[in-house]
């Protein structure tokens, strides 16, 4: 048996065959071996490494249409020699594929590229791997003229081919009408069945007709049934018309043979570039099969250090693990450690308690490992590379070389002490085993000595109790024990580093139901300290086993707490990052209420001016303003708040006594005048009317929301603020008061006089200069507050309907003209287009917008906007 059929690596390059498409995988599979290299070991890995990353955040999967067209290209080196239609297809196909693998890995993602998530590009050892192949644009642009998209020669392929085809449509369409006639007027003189129909015989269009009948239908006989109850006849009247027809066909065949050589023409000099780029298919397909065992056996690719190493956790055996997922069962992860200091393991245990495949598991992952395939371990696990590897396992006795099982292991030894180096791995099951233990355990002890001298490294398996104290008293070797459970008489498939194992001999025997006297008289034929040993060595195991479950429980405890201690100092810098945000964002609502104090002073002014107060009163007011300035300027941002509440109220209080007594004056004004419905005269009633309709500085249009309209001045019922409909939805409005937005219902809204209209100055228009004040309420600033805290610059609608993209973005608009947002962005991607241009004709209407342009290509393209 071969090393790769002892560790059963030929199993794994099955597997891997499975996943191979094409000839081009397959045969590198057949070509893996075991590489001593650490460079090219590592380029492997790193290789699967970079493509898996691809697979992993393409957004759209790479072609995979592999096919080995390196025979057919080697065969159209002679001159004359064409490629066939399917090869050609097959051909455009690969390249397809060739040229997607080349993009991805060479250029930078772009729009309508085969781009990575974050425009992030894998580069390395796949770039090297792609050096100095060719993607053949001019090449596939050609085959794609000729070829439709089911890999037929197009009519358009040549004019030539186009005029002959359409000559030999027109001639097959003669020739089947003239037939349906004969073999209507056939059926009709009963000649031929109903239900018969033309059939094809050698490329012609014949009649089937019963051979008794057959001498009254003029023409040639094709053919007859395999029954002979039925002959084939070409009418005389489609001879000539089924000659033309044969003649069009061979010109179609001659025409499309000459595009077929023209081509091959074209291709002849890009042979050698040609076959490059398949042996570049054959690696991806390899390297893609290589994925598919990745995951189906979780592999991972440990740190690979240049040095002799083996430090893993939670090892298993790939093939034993698959075996057992099938029948419901778990495997023990394997812990394993070899370094210089610790280079031979010397494992012992009870028969069938897992010695031999941890044996076989070390052989099996090394070798993968080693052949540039992912093993699988847990994170943190490292590895090494060995030169080379022994192993020594199962029963090679020979009849033909005259070999017994102890022969074939001295000779095995043999060749082990005569090639193992300091890089060396051996793997050797039962040392020593096969003769009379005593002579047997002593040869394996001079030999292991000889391994230790060499510097090798090693995991071996024994029963024998001089080559576990050998262990004990020497340098870089150091036992190990497959533990057992002795309550439950079980093997445990663990193993444990650093005290020896014991067989559990007495154990079994008695378990397998072994009688008691018998027992009794092995003990004392073996001698009782022996039987002592082996318990105290039992007792050692299981205390070490209790402490080193504690030592695991305190670790596995730190390391929570840790955690812990770090995610509290986390969340209390996000806390104080929190706090300052919030301080900075108050302070920045203060300075608006401030701003908005000042605008009311700059009104109480202007008022002033209007009702042309004396100087003394004008000079009070200006003293009594510059108070409030200061005082404002001076609070704290919960007195201002307070402020800014109890102002809000004592204007609210003088609106409702101002309107109780404009009531009481209309009233009053209705009883002393003719009837309602007379209009009123001369400049009195005038002043009356404005006063009647100006009851706060301005007059009411409409009633409820009757007269509402886009571009409309309104105001909320029991508020003085005046803002603009900027849209109707429905029965909700979006009214824009100053610098805020907001949605209410029409029921709540009542027309108000323009800004720039109205007020005490007897209906002229005010000064540009004149601002309308807007009083901002503390739930309004809470809210704007909260929209600053909770906006993000970034909105994603792809999947969206357009409507329900336009919608999401008329909302995030809105949300950033409120916060003030320099600059924003919409994931839209590209797809169609038409999304994108839904998006961008919407922008093109709002004023507030400034520009609007692709993203720039390494972070989307026309993808974002």
């Amino acid at each position: 048996m071969t090393l790769e059929e002892k560790i059963g690596f030929n199993e794994v390059r099955k597997m891997l065959h499975g996943y191979c498409l094409s000839s081009l995988g397959h045969e590198r599979v057949d070509a893996m071996q075991f590489l001593s290299d650490h460079m090219a070991v590592t380029t492997l890995h790193q290789q699967l490494s970079e493509l898996s990353y691809i697979l992993q955040t393409a957004t759209d999967q790479p072609e995979q249409d592999f096919f080995d067209l390196r025979s057919d290209i080697h065969r159209i080196r002679i001159e004359g020699a064409y490629l066939e239609e399917e090869t050609m297809w097959e051909l455009l196909r690969a390249l397809r594929t060739l040229h997607a693998w080349i993009k991805i890995i060479r250029e930078e993602p772009s729009d309508g590229d085969l781009t990575l998530k974050g425009g992030v590009r894998s580069v390395g050892a796949l770039e090297k791997l792609a050096e100095g192949v060719f993607t053949f644009h001019t090449i596939s642009r050609r085959l794609e003229q000729i070829l439709d998209k089911y890999g037929r020669i197009k009519d358009e392929a040549s004019s030539e081919l186009a005029t002959i085809r359409r000559e030999l449509k027109r001639a097959e369409g003669s020739v089947s009408r003239t037939l349906a006639g004969i073999l209507k007027a056939a059926q009709a003189e009963g000649l031929v069945e109903k239900d018969v129909t033309p059939a094809m015989r050698d490329g012609r269009l014949v009649i089937p007709v019963a051979p008794a009948l057959k001498r009254r239908i003029k023409g040639i006989v094709h053919d007859e049934s395999a029954t002979g109850k039925t002959v084939f006849i070409e009418p005389a009247e489609v001879v000539e018309a089924n000659n033309r027809i044969r003649e069009l066909e061979a010109d179609e065949r001659r025409e499309v043979i000459r595009i077929l050589r023209e081509f091959t023409e074209q291709l002849r000099p890009n042979l050698k570039e040609l076959l490059r780029g398949f042996e570049f298919l054959a690696d991806i397909e390899f390297l893609l099969a290589k994925h598919q065992l990745t995951k189906a056996i979780g592999g991972r690719s440990p740190e690979i250090y240049s040095t002799p190493l083996i430090d893993w956790f939670d090892a298993r055996h790939p093939l034993l693990e698959a075996k057992l997922q099938g029948q419901g069962l778990k495997i023990v992860p394997l812990c394993i450690t070899l370094t210089r200091r610790q280079r031979i393991l010397i494992i012992s245990g009870p028969n069938a308690g897992g010695k031999s495949v941890c044996l076989k598991t070390v052989g099996l992952l090394q070798y993968m490992l080693q052949c540039g395939l992912p093993i699988p371990l847990a994170d943190g696990s490292r590895a090494g590379i060995f030169s080379q590897i022994f192993i020594d396992i199962g029963d090679e006795q020979s009849i033909d070389d005259d070999l017994s099982t102890y022969s074939s292991h001295l000779l095995n030894m043999k060749r082990m002490m005569a090639g193992c180096t300091t890089s060396t791995l051996l793997l050797i099951d039962e040392f020593g085993g096969g003769t009379e233990p005593t002579i047997g355990g002593a040869i394996a002890e001079a030999v292991l000595k000889r391994f230790v001298e060499k510097g090798s490294f090693g995991v071996i398996t024994t029963h024998y109790q001089n080559l576990k104290h050998f262990a004990e008293d020497t340098q870089g070797v150091v036992n190990g024990a497959m533990l057992y459970d002795r309550q439950k008489m079980a093997a445990l498939f663990q193993l444990q580093i650093g005290n020896p194992g014991s067989s559990f001999a007495v154990e079994i025997a008695r378990k397998i139901g072994i009688p008691e006297e018998v027992i009794a008289d092995a003990t004392e034929l073996v001698g009782r300290k022996y039987v002592n040993a082996d318990k105290y060595l039992l007792d050692i195991t299981r205390d070490k086993r209790y402490w080193e479950g504690k030592r695991q429980t305190i670790h596995s405890q730190e390391k929570q707490m840790v955690q812990t201690i770090e995610q509290y100092e986390k969340e209390i810098e996000e806390l104080r990052d929190k706090r300052k945000e919030i301080i900075r964002e108050a302070k920045a609502e203060a300075d608006k209420i401030i701003a908005a104090a000042n605008a009311q002073i700059e009104n109480t002014i202007r008022e002033i001016k209007e009702a042309q107060a004396d100087k003394e009163r004008t000079r009070s007011a200006r003293q009594q303003l510059q108070t409030f300035r200061e005082e404002v300027g001076q609070m704290s941002q919960e007195e201002l708040d307070a402020y800014v509440e109890k102002k809000r109220q004592q204007i609210e209080a003088r609106r409702k006594r101002h309107a109780e007594r404009q009531k009481e004056k209309q009233k009053t004004l209705s009883n002393s005048q003719t009837p309602s419905n007379s209009p009123l005269k001369g400049e009195d009633s005038g002043e009356s009317s404005a006063k009647e309709a100006s009851p706060l500085r301005g007059g009411l249009v409409g009633s409820g929301s009757l007269g509402l309209a886009v571009g409309s001045s309104v105001r909320i019922k029991g508020q003085t603020s005046v803002g603009t409909i900027t849209a109707i939805k429905g029965k909700q409005a979006t009214v824009t008061f100053g610098v805020m937005r907001t949605l209410v219902d029409l029921k709540r809204l009542e027309a108000a006089p323009s800004p720039s209209k109205g007020g005490g100055n007897g209906g002229q228009a005010t000064s540009d200069e004149e601002k309308q004040t807007v009083m901002v309420s503390r739930q309004t600033i809470e809210s704007i507050r909260q929209k600053h805290l909770d906006f993000k610059q970034e909105i994603d609608v792809r999947g969206m309907r357009a409507d329900e993209a336009l919608q999401a973005v008329t909302y995030f608009i809105d949300d950033a003209q409120l916060v003030n947002a320099s600059r924003v962005r919409i994931l839209h991607g590209t797809g169609t287009g038409a999304l994108r241009q839904a998006i961008r004709q919407y922008l093109h209407t709002i004023p507030g917008i400034a520009s609007y342009h692709d993203e720039h290509v390494q972070f989307g393209g026309a993808g974002i906007t």
